[in-house]
């Protein structure tokens, strides 16, 4: 009997044993580092992708998302990734020039006309192509998710022409492109920090700002500036990356799980910063914010006028590269 009794209580303790694993496993940790704010699309895409994700491996993954640069800066994003501290992250194309000149494609001015020759040239050959240059240094490219197109906000005046546009003192991003194409528009470019732009925006340190609406709407803009310019300039993507590291560390299926929920965000992310300029639109008069959409005719001359940018910045990024960007959108209208 006693014999039989210790028999029980050795199986029941292997039992328990095998259980421990199973009931008390930590869920594995997804980190994710993105530069914007909770509410603007981008931060609405990476919440989605954590739902998602937690949702369809019934909580053998948590992910956690540091907003708003909480985690650092880009060079601490790409560190964090190359030693997987960090598992996924987003970065703008221009921070990713060092890595190919190809990333430069996306500085130059009135390349894009529209939403669907941006995703000809993000998930081809061409933007992929760029991301693969990332793979060398243990870091994977996912795909693009997106900012939008550019356009001038002012607190000075309307701007309905390139002459009324001359000599406003306009905040860019540190990119020389960006720099050179409102150099040649007539602006005197000024590069801030982004830590710091509203509160130069609202002293008047600057005059206005070239940024596209959603980044303006989430970030309170209308607030300090009553002039918006349509202008459509510059398109800004933002390269999704994983740490090799971390997708070598999967399983088949978990790593294909969570690259198809990432594609199922990337365009979830471009449908909500799309939707969200014609919402942004028609709610910039009670902002008290005055639009002016360039004519076709007036636009032709701002792309005209940005041609030297094409020269400057030719060597570097690749001519041919250049005219293969042009085919591909010609070809895809």
């Amino acid at each position: 009997m006693l014999k039989k009794s210790f028999t029980l209580i050795a199986a029941a303790a292997m039992v328990a044993a095998l259980a421990i694993p199973v009931a008390f496993s930590a869920p594995t940790v997804i980190k994710i580092a993105h530069p914007n704010v909770p509410q603007h699309p981008m931060g609405q895409c990476f919440e989605k992708f954590k739902e998602l994700v937690e949702q369809r491996s019934d909580g053998r993954f948590r992910v956690d998302i540091y907003d708003s640069s909480k985690f650092g800066n880009f060079d601490s994003v790409v560190q964090g990734l190359q030693y997987n501290m960090l598992q996924m992250g987003s970065a703008s194309t221009p921070n990713l020039s060092p890595f190919s000149d190809s990333f430069l494609i996306y500085d130059l001015p009135f390349l894009f006309p529209n939403y669907e020759s941006t995703d000809l040239i993000t998930d081809g050959p061409i933007g992929m192509g760029a991301a693969k240059a990332l793979e060398s240094s243990g870091i994977i490219g996912l795909g693009y998710i997106e900012i939008g197109f550019r356009n001038i906000w002012n607190n000075q005046k309307t701007v309905k022409t390139m002459a009324d546009a001359k000599g406003l003192k306009i905040r860019s991003t540190p990119s020389k492109a960006h720099i050179a194409t409102l150099k040649a528009l007539g602006m005197n470019p000024t590069p801030i920090s982004w830590g710091e732009v509203y509160t130069a925006l609202q002293q008047k340190t600057v005059d206005g700002i070239d940024i596209d609406l959603n980044l303006a709407w989430f970030n309170n803009f209308p607030e300090v500036n009553n002039n918006l310019t349509i202008v459509n300039s510059l398109y800004s993507p933002h390269l999704v990356m994983m740490s090799k590291k971390f997708q070598d560390s999967l399983s088949p299926e978990d790593k294909k799980m969570i690259l198809d929920t990432f594609q199922e965000v990337k365009l979830y992310e471009r449908k909500l910063i799309r939707d969200g300029e014609k919402m942004i639109m028609d709610k910039l008069a009670d902002k008290g914010v005055s639009v002016t959409v360039l004519s076709d005719e007036e636009r032709a001359k701002w792309a005209e006028a940005t041609a030297s940018v094409y020269e400057q910045f030719e060597d570097r990024i690749g001519k041919d590269l250049i005219e293969e960007v042009k085919a591909t959108i010609k070809a895809g209208k």
